[in-house]
C-alpha cells in the first residue's frame, strides 16, 4: 500500500499512518546544480558592489584600499583545494574506489556549491573594482589597484570553477543508471 503524503506532513501535520510510534521516512530530495545564469547573476551583483566601493569611500574622504597579493594568493590557494577536493570525490565516487559517507558527501556539496557563489560575487566585485582604475592606469597607484583587481578577479574565478567542479564530482548514478541527476 503507498503512502501519499504531503511533504511536511507528520507529527504536527497529522497522523502518521502506521501508528503514532512508526519512525518518519527519510526526506529524499534533489539538489540542482548551480546554473550559469545563477552565478552570473551573482557575480554582476559582486560588481554593482564592487563598482560602488571606491566611489563611497573617496566621497567619505578616505582613502581606498589597495588588493593585496595576499588576498590574491588566497584565493588561488583555495581554488587550488577544490580542484583537489572534486578530483578526489570524483574518484572515489564514479572510480569504484568506495563511497563517501552520507554527511561528507552533503558537506562537500554544499561547500563546492557555496565557493562557486562566493567566488562569483567576488570575481565581479574585483573585476568592478579594477575597472575603475583602468583610466588611470599612467598613475602608480590606480595602476597597482587595477592590476591587483584583475588578478584578484581571475583568482576568484579560478574559486568559482573549483566550486562547481566540486558540486558537479558529489554527483552520484540513479538507481536507474542515470549518470548523476541527483547530487548528495
Amino acid at each position: 500500500m503507498s503512502h501519499d503524503r504531503p511533504r511536511g506532513a507528520g507529527a504536527s501535520g497529522g497522523s502518521t499512518p502506521g501508528g503514532p510510534d512508526r519512525p518518519e521516512e527519510e526526506p529524499s530530495g534533489t539538489v540542482r546544480p548551480t546554473s550559469a545564469v545563477t552565478l552570473a547573476a551573482v557575480a554582476i551583483t559582486g560588481g554593482l558592489v564592487g563598482g560602488l566601493v571606491p566611489p563611497l569611500v573617496e566621497g567619505s574622504g578616505e582613502t581606498v584600499p589597495s588588493v593585496s597579493w595576499t588576498a590574491v594568493l588566497a584565493l588561488g590557494f583555495f581554488a587550488a583545494v577544490l580542484v583537489g577536493l572534486a578530483r578526489a570525490t570524483y574518484r572515489t565516487l564514479h572510480g569504484g574506489r568506495g563511497r563517501l559517507d552520507g554527511n561528507r558527501a552533503v558537506n562537500l556539496l554544499v561547500l563546492g556549491k557555496a565557493s562557486a557563489l562566493a567566488g562569483a560575487f567576488s570575481a565581479g566585485g574585483y573585476l568592478a573594482f579594477a575597472l575603475t582604475y583602468a583610466a588611470d592606469t599612467d598613475v602608480a597607484l590606480p595602476r597597482e589597484r587595477f592590476v591587483h583587481g584583475l588578478f584578484a578577479a581571475l583568482a576568484a574565478a579560478a574559486v568559482v570553477v573549483g566550486g562547481v567542479l566540486l558540486e558537479r564530482a558529489c554527483r552520484v548514478p540513479d538507481d536507474d543508471g542515470d549518470d548523476g541527476a541527483r547530487g548528495r
